[in-house]
């Protein structure tokens, strides 16, 4: 395919107090009030089931039946020393959490393996905002860095990871930090990605496919060099890469 896939307008619901501008899919949170974009609110009702440690916290949340993961938008590099988490406001549309939100909608429409979008929130301060995403959780997945730091995966779970990065190359999708962390196996061995932040969908061209394909390799390479006994090989690369060129 040439150009990205077309997509049916989203369904989504506005609701805006003062300062604070949020998003949200009813048909997943019809009870939504923008305190939900915040743990404070989750650890209240005492509905937070755990947490993992990146660049913040990201929250796992347990709500009537449903699974979901609550992140707060962080800067990262030498400017997030200084300024952790405050964004140039230059209009909602162009939110981080806005742009996230859209393209999760895109991957659910889609049918690719990946979060859906529940809901965020922009909390604008002068020409600055600040902004937290709601989306669902995975259920019983572990990232590869978890799973290859145990054990190995055999060759025909290798094609699959690449046949999936194929799946979402192929509709346009651009994982602006595609790496180790950010796939995840489930119980089934399902791949999913994870992590869109500043993704987008583009018009298919080999030269962003295969730069984002390197830096998943210096993802392994990475991992390999820095945890003891991990299970990644370059042949496991080969197996990857042979799954991503025959695609699905």
């Amino acid at each position: 395919m040439n150009q990205p896939a077309i997509v049916k307008p989203c369904r989504e619901k506005v609701l805006q107090q003062e300062n604070i501008y949020c998003v949200f899919d009813e048909a997943k949170i019809a009870d939504f009030s923008p305190e939900m974009l915040s743990e404070n609110y989750w650890q209240q009702l005492n509905a937070v089931s755990g947490s993992a440690q990146g660049r913040g916290t990201t929250w796992f949340i347990s709500h009537q039946g449903q699974q979901w993961v609550l992140r707060h938008y962080y800067r990262g590099g030498l400017i997030g020393k200084f300024n952790k988490d405050s964004y140039w406001f230059s209009g909602q549309k162009n939110t981080r959490a806005a742009r996230e939100f859209s393209l999760l909608l895109i991957l659910e429409q889609l049918g690719l393996p990946a979060p859906q979008p529940v809901a965020y929130r922009v909390k604008r301060q002068g020409l600055f905002y600040r902004a937290d995403l709601l989306s669902t959780r995975i259920q019983d997945a572990r990232d590869l860095v978890g799973i290859l730091s145990e054990q190995s995966l055999d060759e025909s779970i290798w094609a699959d990871i690449g046949a999936t990065i194929r799946r979402f190359h192929d509709h346009g999708i651009y994982h602006h930090d595609l790496n180790s962390h950010n796939i995840l196996l489930d119980q089934r061995n399902k791949v999913f990605l994870i992590d869109f932040d500043r993704g987008e969908q583009r018009t298919v061209k080999p030269s962003w496919q295969q730069a984002n394909m390197e830096r998943l390799l210096r993802s392994f390479r990475k991992e390999q060099h820095k945890i003891p006994g991990f299970h990644w090989q370059e042949q496991h690369w080969h197996m990857l890469m042979q799954g991503y060129q025959q695609g699905q």
